[in-house]
């Protein structure tokens, strides 16, 4: 087995729906990658049903495990506006509806704690989001399949915290984004781990330097990842991981550089949370 499969079979890598279905699928099923499907722009609404059981009985049929990345462009899942807040959830339902289909290992939500936005209104935004992801949270548990809740703009770890503590659900864990940390909360993943990692159930890897969220491939920007990994590794901490490079050519210098850092040896396959 190459060194790129042993890593793709310990990882799981970011795929657009559209894109799933039309000119990556190839690339999926020749290179066994497993995919994390975003359920983005306007799929949950344009896509009959039967192309998601399409999609998933293929990737079945070819023993290929998948996870699912929910939507989150114009979502505010802790909205003031009652009718803002109602088409927010009404999609992420759209999404976990999905969890049968796919029965994929885990769904990435984004709760959207923007510092700037709600400082002023924590309280309420905290209310909100728990009543957002209480519902969500009762699909996934009878799923039998996490909700990883996603860092993008918080800058600490403290909303994230809050909010699992409250679900208080072993179906309930957290997406730790290493390029979100570095582009918007701009500190470290120190700031992060071990504050979080009761709920650690997941990693999305990609990079950047420091000023914009670029999701270059890994290792390509200023994140540590051997410090991060061996952190993990002194924790015995395993989580799903996904690797988040928005162009192609990303993924096979990512797949280069890890083989190079020699960072997923204590990785099991399959990743299991």
């Amino acid at each position: 087995m190459s060194p790129h499969q042993q890593i793709a079979n310990r990882c799981f890598v970011n795929v657009p729906f559209n894109r799933l279905k039309t000119d990556l699928l190839k690339v999926v099923l020749d290179n066994r990658i497993r995919p994390e499907i975003g359920l983005i722009d306007n799929v949950l609404y344009d896509e009959p049903t039967s192309e998601f059981k399409k999609i998933a009985k293929l990737l079945k049929s070819e023993g290929l495990a998948c996870t699912l990345h929910g939507p989150f462009q114009d979502l505010i899942p802790s909205a003031m506006d009652p009718e803002i807040l109602k088409a927010s959830r009404n999609k992420l339902k759209k999404a976990f509806a999905l969890l049968e289909i796919f029965e994929p290992q885990s769904i990435v939500c984004h709760p959207n704690f923007e510092p700037e936005k709600h400082g002023s209104q924590e309280e309420q935004w905290f209310a909100q989001s728990c009543e957002t992801w209480t519902e969500l949270l009762q699909v996934a548990e009878r799923s039998k399949i996490p909700m990883m809740l996603e860092n993008t703009y918080e800058k600490s770890p403290q909303q994230l915290r809050r909010i699992l503590q409250a679900l208080d659900s072993p179906y309930a864990r957290f997406c730790f984004d290493v390029g979100h940390v570095l582009a918007f909360a701009k500190n470290s993943w120190q700031d992060w781990l071990p504050t979080l990692n009761p709920w650690l159930g997941q990693l999305h890897l990609h990079d950047n330097h420091g000023s914009s969220d670029a999701h270059l491939a890994v290792g390509d920007g200023i994140f540590n990842f051997k410090e991060l990994f061996s952190y993990l590794q002194e924790q015995n901490l395993k989580p799903i991981i996904t690797l988040e490079p928005h162009q192609e050519d990303g993924l096979w210098k990512s797949f280069a550089n890890i083989h190079r850092m020699n960072i997923f040896h204590h990785i099991p396959q399959g990743s299991p949370v």
